[in-house]
């Protein structure tokens, strides 16, 4: 979902409503300012809200003040909400690290997918996608830097997962998924924002249908809309604090 061209209101009365309302208009005037520091129109990024850890009614409040996109790490976690609140057609990306014995979930409960890494990955995501469901929203992930625990495909090996997601009727290749070190200077931020945003532009040449940056987190969303984010991450930034650890 764009950024919402209005944005909520706060209310005064302290409760979790007031309180979440207060995160989310906070939210969108660090994208709205971001964006126009970079002579960006704010509509074509989409604040993609991270759940993790967080309970269904925290979903659910921030639904009711207009966010839509909401991503989710962990599917033992994940597949409860999207159950409860089925009923609210909200837009569930699946950004965790992807194993073979999860796909059929994700094909399954999810609208997007940003971490997939591996051609056999992408095979299972298109077998698995129902048949009357529209196609799955791939974006590729990419490690930058081989730092160990990290997923991503390798920049070498890159071509040959776009090709295995752009093969199939079931899945639709939007674009790249990245994260990178950490960084805490703007400029050595943008320098891995800038890697990937090259190498979509690279990456277009053979998939005209790739148009999707997911990059940039509550820490460094505005050098990643500087450098061309079109989904940026955001969670303590609209949660807080985790409640509890992930498994």
């Amino acid at each position: 979902m764009p950024i919402p061209s209005s944005t909520p209101e706060t209310t005064t009365d302290g409760g979790a409503e007031g309180i979440a309302a207060a995160r989310l208009q906070g939210a969108l005037m660090r994208l709205t300012a971001a964006a126009a520091a970079a002579g960006r129109d704010p509509a074509e990024i989409t604040l993609v809200a991270v759940s993790k850890t967080q309970p269904a009614e925290a979903v659910a409040t921030l639904a009711r003040l207009g966010q839509r996109d909401f991503g989710e790490n962990y599917l033992q976690e994940a597949l409860p909400k999207i159950g409860v609140l089925s009923e609210l057609k909200l837009t569930w990306h699946f950004i965790g690290q992807l194993q073979s014995n999860k796909t059929r979930a994700v094909a399954e409960n999810f609208d997007w997918v940003h971490t997939v890494d591996r051609v056999k990955l992408a095979e299972r995501l298109a077998a698995q996608r129902p048949s009357g469901a529209a196609p799955l929203q791939v974006c590729v992930q990419v490690r930058l830097e081989n730092e160990p625990g990290k997923g991503g495909v390798s920049i070498a090996e890159l071509p040959s997962v776009l090709a295995a997601v752009a093969a199939s009727s079931r899945l639709r290749l939007r674009g790249l998924m990245a994260v990178p070190p950490a960084e805490h200077e703007p400029t050595a931020q943008r320098h891995w924002f800038a890697q990937l945003a090259r190498l979509l532009a690279d990456s277009r040449a053979i998939h005209p249908s790739m148009d999707t940056l997911s990059m940039g987190m509550s820490g460094d969303l505005e050098s990643a809309i500087a450098e061309g984010s079109t989904l940026v991450r955001l969670g303590t930034a609209l949660f807080g604090e985790r409640l509890q650890s992930g498994p």
